[in-house]
């Protein structure tokens, strides 16, 4: 059975980060688990590297477009093997292959009559290469890159993406597994409840010269978004390779939800343009936020992969932030918390499991793993821990295909922590001090643990396949380890009798937390210099107690919540406080509307009302943000702490 997954293509105008290094490891891991399961699988990862913000940022670093691409392409290439990603192949958007595929898709979709000529005057935001309509703005400003847009007419090509609306919203509607997780689905269904306007296909070459020339017209380049979803085409020979109707029939992609409008609309309406059927599932995750606040691209290189393989190891990261994020919600980055998986489910739960049972086989066993137990030997707790591992691959491959990857390493975690109960129970230290039992019981309970560890071993090969495969080799099962599959753990007796183990090194050795370093204090005043050291005044910049009188704040209860269409800052809040107000707040990129329902929140209840994206506000929720070292920023809700009817005066 073929799979083909890809990610999206990464913009090179900002160095790799944790989000691209979680889209990549998912990627990669979802792969790896295809394979297991007998799949021939192609994973495709890639760079974008057209478009005004790349020549733009050329031109600052004072460099060609294309060697600025080159330089970025090297870089995420580069960072791929230290996360013990192994794509299948690495696209570029200025591949010669990939320019002729992007002209030949145009003069295919310009020939059926889907693109056209035309006038437009409009808003443009160079951070989002787009037109902006009056309801995206606030306060006359793009929401996501806080600048006002420039006010444009020119003439463009346009692709009649509004004749496939229908279309589309019937193809999400009956198949449930197109988007997913379902939020993302509805998302776009309701997007779609409004009339679907055409897409922008091009730029002119008076103002861009850096992207793929218009077959039809050489004084126009493509727009961005239209050039690279391409990309998943061109990479399995679109439209001429042999193997291409097998693999795009397979098609899987794998996407943040920043740029789920562009994957979820524009990609497949330009594929029913072109007579294609659309791929098969879209895979739609979170974002990640650093110590609770919102990463994000435009901040730079806030957290860099290199950096956290050299500080935790590939495995650790790898683990953590398939177990740490629930697929399709946001989840959050710290120190503490990797360090914590680390040291209690690595180090402690695995780590420890592993070594004490393969020494345990030296010491008993003469280390090889013993003869195959027969069924008027085994207990009632052997038998729970081979239905327990026979459970677990169930689960496993169920939430492995639904990209629900933390519930699939719960199960693994969960048989773990029986096999560690399994040793204290049977405490085969005590059994080798009686002679029947060492001859009897021992090799019993000695082989159920191997077992166990060899199942364990393999079912971890697509999260930590370095880990996994020191496990395989320390179980003298190293030569079969690469081409094991899931199906071949379906007995329990797998485990050649006789094999010769090896107790290796620890898996995972504890990290101490690393110790905190003083900030130097301010240096004093110099007084010798003639810098002035009088006080600023007391009461400069203060308000009288009457001005904060007319401030009005009380607390509120957030009955209901939702995006905002069109804006990733902003969320529409239902307030009850105690009468029902509507507050659209610019907190949508630190919290889902799902985290904020049913919070008692403090609001300026008499704030002049306006109007935001088209929706009035009757109000202003209250947080507080600050600075992190690293650059970025995090943000908190203003609530109350105990009990308090909703509508009380703050006084």
């Amino acid at each position: 059975m073929p799979t083909y997954v890809t990610t999206p293509i990464y913009y090179v105008n900002a160095m790799p980060h944790l989000g691209h290094a979680y889209t990549t490891i998912v990627t990669d891991a979802y792969s790896r688990f295809r394979r297991l399961c007998g799949d021939e699988v192609r994973f495709q990862t890639g760079t974008d590297e057209h478009g005004e913000k790349i020549a733009e940022a050329a031109a600052k670093a004072g460099e060609t477009p294309r060697e600025y691409a080159d330089r970025f392409a090297a870089a995420f290439r580069e960072t791929w093997p230290h996360l013990a990603v192994e794509p299948d192949y690495i696209i570029r958007t200025t591949d010669p292959d990939h320019v002729a595929t992007v002209q030949r898709i145009l003069q295919l979709v310009h020939d059926r009559g889907d693109i056209y000529f035309s006038e437009y005057s409009g808003l443009y935001c160079r951070g989002c290469e787009r037109f902006l309509t009056e309801k995206e703005l606030v306060d006359g400003k793009c929401p996501d890159h806080l600048v006002e847009p420039l006010p444009i007419s020119e003439q463009n090509y346009f692709f009649r993406m509004s004749r496939y609306q229908d279309w589309l919203i019937d193809h999400i509607k009956t198949h449930p597994e197109f988007i997913t997780p379902e939020r993302y689905r509805n998302e776009v269904l309701s997007f779609l409840s409004e009339p679907l306007e055409d897409l922008c296909i091009s730029r002119p070459t008076s103002r861009l010269t850096w992207g793929i020339p218009l077959p039809f017209d050489d004084k126009f380049v493509t727009y961005v978004w239209f050039d690279a979803l391409i990309n998943y085409l061109t990479g399995i020979g679109y439209p001429d390779a042999p193997d291409f109707p097998r693999s795009w029939a397979a098609a899987e992609h794998v996407i943040a939800k920043d740029i789920l409008k562009p994957h979820a609309i524009y990609w497949p309406t330009m594929l029913r343009a072109m007579g294609l059927e659309p791929f098969q599932r879209l895979h739609v995750h979170g974002y990640w936020n650093v110590d609770a606040t919102k990463m994000s691209k435009s901040l730079g290189n806030v957290i860099r992969p290199k950096e956290l393989v050299d500080t935790y190891g590939v495995d650790t990261v790898r683990y953590f932030v398939l177990r740490e994020m629930s697929f399709g919600l946001d989840s959050s980055f710290s120190s503490e918390a990797i360090l914590a998986r680390h040291n209690a489910d690595l180090a402690n739960d695995l780590g420890n499991l592993f070594s004490r049972s393969l020494t345990m086989i030296d010491k008993y066993a003469a280390g090889r793993v013993p003869e195959v137990v027969t069924a008027d030997s085994a207990l009632p707790a052997d038998l729970e821990l081979r239905a327990a591992a026979t459970t677990m691959l169930d689960h496993y491959r169920q939430a492995m295909d639904s990209f629900q990857f933390h519930k699939a390493l719960q199960a693994v975690w969960e048989v773990i922590g029986l096999l560690n109960r399994y040793i204290v129970t049977n405490a085969p230290w005590e059994l080798a001090k009686d002679a029947d039992q060492a001859a009897t019981r021992l090799p019993v309970v000695l082989r159920m643990l191997a077992e166990g560890l060899w199942r364990i071993a393999v079912v971890l090969g697509p999260v930590m396949p370095a880990t996994a495969g020191k496990m395989a080799a320390a179980l003298g099962m190293g030569e079969r380890f690469g081409s094991v599959r899931i199906d071949d753990l379906q007995g329990w007796d797998t485990l050649p009798a006789g094999t010769v183990i090896d107790k290796g090194a620890q898996l995972f050795p504890r990290v101490d937390r690393p110790k905190e370093t003083p900030a130097p204090a301010a240096p004093a005043t110099n007084k010798k210099k003639g810098k002035s050291t009088e006080p600023v005044a007391a009461d400069e910049g203060l308000i009288t107690f009457d001005q904060f009188k007319n401030i009005e704040l009380r607390v509120a209860e957030v009955v209901a919540a939702e995006k905002v269409a069109k804006s990733d800052r902003l969320l529409k809040l239902t307030v009850r406080a105690p009468e029902e107000r509507t507050i659209v707040a610019g907190i949508a990129q630190f919290y889902e509307p799902a985290d904020v329902i049913g919070r008692r929140v403090l609001i300026v209840a008499n704030l002049k009302p306006a109007k935001l994206m088209g929706i009035p506000s009757q109000g202003m929720v209250l947080a507080a943000k600050e600075q992190q070292a690293d650059g970025s920023e995090r943000l908190v809700l203003a609530t109350v702490a105990g009990p308090i009817a909703a509508g009380s005066r703050v006084a």
